[in-house]
């Protein structure tokens, strides 16, 4: 624990583009703004080589030269960007504390949350490296499909997301594999049926993945174990996507904030606002649906508008009790 204790208007954990445009707009409102970067500086898309579905962008921009050029627009305006990630809050009294790396303590007039959720991935190692080296294994069908047109590529997945994301697919790939690893889907029946009905999708029940084989450089196929006949055998892809779900990077906030039953952060329909005044939310820390670059740089405007209005709200309060008490020495 720390001897002193910083006293912040407007903190924001975690980066990203709902922590970097929430720090732009804090930023120029003069709220003085300090942002802890996370575990993860920039977020998920970091782990991403191309970005061409953000507008502004004609040419494309990797993920990583998106959030330096983020994080330079903040700090032009005055953003304080740190390193470091939030260890503990206590959102029980007036004053917001949060600590940083278990030792800096923070009293926060307002916070502003945008951890995140990380995406879940088998493990294997082939996996991770391709993963790594951004040659073909993904877990956004939305973000990277595009790259995979007219291609052959293999997604895993069971639930609602992962047939929404294997028809998405289907759309601009020419075939798609689907390894669903038991032997039922997850998904709604209507999610089922919509893959069924798709030609271009094939689906192997039982099946898992084995390793995702390449050339060290790019995904040429995928190792499969078919656990009814207990073969294995390879499916030519250049593309891997893994859709088994996300975890929001909230665990730190479930005694203080509502939570879903999957640990997103409930926020106030058409508002950044959480359950506890003065905490806003942004990005894909609430945000099971859409996950996007750029729906998560909206909601983090829409924290930082909705956390400049609540500090001015409390200055008008402040001054109106100031003035009563002026009236009555």
């Amino acid at each position: 624990m720390s001897d002193t204790i910083e006293k912040i208007k407007c903190l924001i954990i975690g980066s990203g583009p709902a922590g970097y445009t929430a720090a732009i707009y804090a930023a120029r409102a003069n709220m003085h703004p300090i942002l802890y970067q996370g575990m993860q500086p920039g977020g998920q898309l970091t782990t991403t080589n191309e970005v061409e579905n953000f507008p502004g962008y004609v040419d494309g921009v990797t993920g990583p030269e998106m959030m330096v050029q983020l994080q330079k627009q903040a700090e032009r305006f005055g953003a304080d960007i740190r390193d470091g990630w939030a260890t503990k809050v206590d959102f029980s009294g007036d004053v917001h504390k949060v600590w940083i790396n278990d030792t800096i303590e923070l009293h926060c007039e307002t916070v502003i949350i945008s951890t995140g959720a990380s995406a879940k991935y088998l493990g294997l190692p082939s996996e991770q490296h391709y993963l790594q080296m951004g040659g073909g294994v993904s877990a956004c069908a939305v973000c990277d499909g595009f790259f995979y047109r007219n291609q052959e590529v293999v997604i895993v997945g069971a639930g609602d997301s992962a047939c929404e994301e294997a028809h998405y697919l289907s759309k601009l790939c020419k075939k798609v594999t689907m390894l669903v690893r038991s032997e039922k889907f997850r998904a709604s029946k209507i999610m089922e049926e919509r893959v069924r009905r798709t030609e271009n999708i094939e689906i192997l029940l039982n099946h898992d993945t084995v390793e995702v084989i390449g050339d060290g450089q790019v995904v040429e196929a995928i190792k499969v174990l078919n656990k009814t006949t207990n073969e294995t055998y390879d499916i030519q892809a250049t593309g891997f996507f893994v859709a088994i779900g996300h975890k929001p990077n909230t665990d730190i906030f479930k005694d203080y904030l509502t939570l879903d039953e999957t640990g997103y952060i409930i926020n106030t329909p058409g508002t950044a606002k959480t359950n506890v005044d003065g905490v806003f939310v942004a990005g894909d820390a609430a945000d099971h649906v859409y996950r996007q670059a750029i729906t998560a740089a909206g909601t983090g405007c829409m924290a930082a508008l909705d956390a400049e209005r609540y500090l001015a709200g409390k200055e008008v309060v402040e001054n109106v009790f100031t003035d009563v008490d002026s009236s009555k020495s």
